[in-house]
């Protein structure tokens, strides 16, 4: 039996561990990202620096950065791989719990390790302990309950073994995955104990392909084939899944548009005849004309967003729902006939409980129509006058331009990612990589790092704007010592673009969303400055024309380059239609408040509550 620390229990048992789908094994976590402090640098680090076993161990200058890099690993990996993540106490600890809540909200597996308060209590308190007076179990690493799937704190050795095998069940299961915490007192991490040899063994944790209910398919095949106006809205599962081929192979049969959420992005090639593009509050004017008059409504792997269903108002009333799901929770939204199973394995059933059955031909030609319209409408947004300043949307199709088809564009919060969804054209399921279940600013070059770390062979474009920035520009550093290459292109529009844009719509006049001081001028700020302080190489772009070769030669750079562009936060992209809500003050002395809830008392006349069985 051998004798180890519970903290090199942890990562000689992590080496070990492999998942596996379709025949592939590959490590489950092939790295650890950290910051040390007291309270993990005498147990995970020691265990770290004097492992026996491959663990490769990379420094990271921000706790919530490290945990939007493994959930990005982990979705260019299918969800099929992820990252451990070790802090200190205090708030090491309790910076996890942004990037955990978004990990947890895409349904996105990342371990986190972070320290904790002395499981003996002798010395209490330690630095950075919170005592609360109704129990001294409490600690800071409670704040990671509500955003984990699975949380467990090891208060003795003989836990362990448990907790690890949970975890990683947790970890390996698409249908219960996302954020899963271990919290690890520092005297514990530190104490020895007699392991079972068995515990380090090579482990695989397979990952099952459900197949969905024979009744269940004869139910929602009823409710297909009694449709003539059919939509299949794709979401995330369908990329995570494989499920791309079964997903053309459904629409050609049947004649079926497709449109996408943010994370079904590229389930369908952009120039498919039956891609109609986004769909939603960021969606396309095609997307969304479909969608508002189809009689069925196929969902596969979307957990169906207020901004995939514009708050609930963009299918209409007679709509039905058929919903393809690893997970019950999700199959069961909207009162749709729920298909519970793997994404890829669901519409191969499906498609062949359908046979005989097709859209109408004056429908297929309607869909023909409406995404060549929206084609124009997207030329027109991209287009810029070679010595013209760049406009946002022009940005976004020169980095577009520039990319290979198998290049990918990494973006989260801000205005930039309606104008991705809307204008983007992928040729790769694996191309888009945008975080918008939870919108979380500061997740973009964090999540680069984990996209370029998972497939190094594709060149990463991160576009972030000033705001999302300044969020977590450190990252960047980390880029640099790790040698990880990535494209950064810095729009600058010195404010929130999009929260001015909405603060402005429901009447509240765009307070706090520029760059100025208290006397209404310019920050003097340089955000490229920023950048090349903290290594990366630096081009400034003020025309189309130098954004182009800008982008011709970082792309063709070794080390991390930023492109910094300036824009104007007022100029906006091209709309979809959809409504939105957010709720407007129901009084207000200002009129545009007023105005702002009038349209806003309209706007939720269209909701419609979708309690009709299917």
């Amino acid at each position: 039996m051998p004798r180890l620390t519970v903290a090199q229990a942890i990562v000689t048992f992590l080496a070990r561990q492999f998942s596996e789908r379709d025949g592939a094994r590959r490590r489950l976590i092939p790295a650890c990202f950290g910051i040390f402090g007291h309270g993990n640098v005498a147990g995970i680090g020691e265990a770290l620096a004097s492992a026996e076993v491959d663990l490769p161990y990379h420094l990271c200058r921000t706790e919530q950065g490290m945990v939007h890099t493994a959930a990005a690993y982990a979705r260019m990996t299918d969800r099929l791989s992820t990252l451990a993540c070790t802090t200190s106490i205090g708030p090491g600890a309790t910076n996890l719990v942004t990037g955990a809540a978004g990990a947890t909200i895409n349904r996105l597996p990342v371990l986190l390790l972070p320290g904790d308060i002395f499981a003996t209590r002798v010395t209490n308190p330690v630095l950075q302990e919170l005592e609360d007076p109704r129990s001294y179990d409490v600690s800071v690493t409670d704040a990671l309950r509500p955003v984990s799937r699975y949380w467990d704190r090891i208060n003795r050795p003989e836990q362990l073994p448990a907790a690890l095998l949970a975890a990683m069940r947790v970890l390996t299961d698409p249908v219960e995955t996302g954020a899963v915490t271990l919290a690890l007192p520092q005297d514990v991490q530190a104490e020895a104990y007699d392991w079972p040899a068995e515990l380090f063994a090579d482990r695989v944790w397979h990952v099952p392909r459900p197949r969905p209910d024979a009744a269940a398919v004869d139910r929602a095949a009823a409710v297909v084939t009694a449709a003539r106006r059919p939509l299949l809205v794709a979401g995330g599962g369908v990329i995570y899944s494989g499920a791309g081929e079964a997903l053309r192979s459904f629409a050609e049969a049947y004649g079926v548009p497709v449109a996408e959420t943010q994370a079904g992005k590229g389930a369908l090639p952009h120039d498919h005849p039956l891609a109609l593009g986004a769909v939603g509050v960021s969606g396309t004017t095609a997307a969304n004309e479909i969608a508002a008059g189809a009689d069925l409504v196929i969902g596969v792997g979307t957990r169906y967003s207020d901004f995939t269903t514009a708050s609930g108002t963009l299918f209409g009333a007679e709509a039905r729902f058929v919903n393809l799901n690893i997970t019950g929770f999700d199959a069961a939204k909207l009162s749709g006939a729920q298909l519970v199973g793997d994404a890829r394995e669901c519409l191969s059933a499906l498609d062949a409980a359908c046979a005989g059955w097709g859209s109408e031909p004056a429908y297929r030609a309607s869909v023909t129509e409406l995404k060549g319209r929206w084609a124009r409408v997207v030329e027109r947004a991209r287009h810029a006058e070679p010595d013209a300043r760049p406009t946002q949307t022009a940005v976004i199709g020169a980095v577009n331009d520039a990319a290979g088809p198998r290049d990918v564009v990494v973006c989260a919060a801000g205005s930039m990612p309606g104008d991705l969804h809307r204008l983007w054209r992928s040729a790769d399921p694996k191309s888009y990589h945008v975080e918008y279940g939870y919108s979380c600013m500061g997740y973009e070059i964090a999540g680069g790092i984990g996209v370029k770390l998972a497939a190094p062979e594709r060149e990463v474009f991160v576009l972030v704007g000033d705001g999302s920035y300044l969020m977590l520009p450190s990252e960047l550093a980390t880029a640099v010592a790790d040698g990880v290459k990535l494209v950064v292109v810095l729009v600058d529009n010195q404010g929130f673009a999009s929260i001015g844009r909405l603060s402005e719509s429901v009447g509240a006049r765009r307070l706090g969303t520029a760059y100025l001081d208290r006397g209404g001028a310019p920050l003097p700020v340089d955000l490229g400055a920023n950048a090349a302080s903290l290594g990366a190489e630096l081009i400034r772009v003020s025309t189309m024309n130098q954004l182009r070769a800008a982008l011709a030669t970082a792309k063709r750079a070794q080390r991390t380059t930023v492109v910094h562009v300036r824009t104007d936060r007022f100029e906006t992209g091209p709309d979809g239609g959809a409504w939105w809500d957010v709720p407007v003050a129901e009084v207000s002395s200002t009129a545009e408040a007023r105005t702002a809830r009038a349209g806003y008392e309209a706007g939720r006349k269209d909701r419609h509550p979708r309690l009709r069985p299917a």
